[in-house]
């Protein structure tokens, strides 16, 4: 297969700007509705995932839309219904929820690492689709997709955090061992697929070497996947302000105010920037 142009930066952010304005439309049309909805977000370390997650609810009202990361379960919640857990971050009417990784993680890293058992796993496999079916029979909407990225751009995408202290923290012990069980991972997400894969919540696949492509791709399918409707929300307008009843501020000298720390940055910059005419004359 052909490798795929990259997207031109100006259309990219036209496109996604339009198609988070439909984000917006298809926000009202959920909480008018009361729809409940569940987009699930999975794939390989480095392939995306939260870069797609945070355009999704960039403009969304974060009371409606919101994202579920859970860390690793305690002694207790492994003591639990695996899906007990997660069950709890379900969405009630007008909501919808972006799982960071979700209960697939039974199927990939807990797998893959030895964190379950083999019968753990099997059980998993068996419930899962059965826990879906359910979710969806009481009237929950539920998009599952799977960021796909290649080997070696996951390693040059690990190598880019390494050296970058603003993502560092993307980094885990158990991500960097992901590249060393490549194939491991890849055994574990194909048995997935064949026992999840269902016809009533398909496992929806985003090519991701180019993320602004896979963004763009993912967003315009969810978008496309929901019935969706223009809501008519009331007009707005700004009533105006009554007359003063003699209020008067507190002094600021009794108040204790941050520091104004743009006041130096702008000395500095003029600064750095000035010129002495007499070195301009030289």
């Amino acid at each position: 297969m052909s490798k795929a142009a990259k997207l031109d930066r100006e259309l990219y952010e036209a496109e996604l700007h339009r198609l988070q304005a439909e984000l917006v439309e298809m926000q009202e049309w959920i909480k008018q509705e009361g729809k409940r909805l569940v987009v699930v977000f999975e794939g390989r370390d480095a392939a995306g995932k939260g870069g797609a997650i945070k355009r999704i609810t960039e403009y969304l009202n974060p009371r409606i839309a919101q994202v579920v990361a859970l860390p690793a379960p305690t002694e207790r919640q492994q003591s639990e219904w695996y899906f007990q857990r997660y069950i709890q971050h379900l969405p009630s009417a007008g909501q919808i929820k972006l799982f960071d990784r979700s209960w697939y993680n039974r199927a990939g890293v807990e797998r893959v690492m030895g964190y379950c058992t083999a019968e753990q796993h099997r059980r998993f496999l068996r419930q899962c689709p059965i826990f879906e079916r359910m979710l969806m029979e009481d009237g929950i909407m539920l998009r599952k997709y799977w960021f796909s990225v290649s080997d070696k751009q996951q390693e040059k995408r690990f190598k880019s955090r390494l050296t970058d202290p603003m993502r560092r923290w993307k980094l885990s012990p158990t991500d960097l061992e992901s590249l060393t069980r490549w194939e491991d991972y890849s055994r574990a997400k194909d048995e997935m697929f064949v026992h999840t894969d269902i016809p009533e919540a398909r496992w929806n696949v985003v090519e991701s070497e180019d993320k602004k492509r896979a963004r763009i791709n993912m967003i315009a399918h969810l978008l496309s996947s929901i019935p969706y409707e223009k809501v008519d929300r009331p007009t707005l307008k700004l009533p105006k302000r009554p007359p003063s009843t003699g209020y008067q501020r507190t002094d600021r000298r009794l108040q204790f105010e941050v520091p104004d720390h743009t006041a130096a940055l702008i000395r500095q910059d003029a600064a750095a920037t000035y010129v002495d005419p007499e070195d301009e004359d030289n």
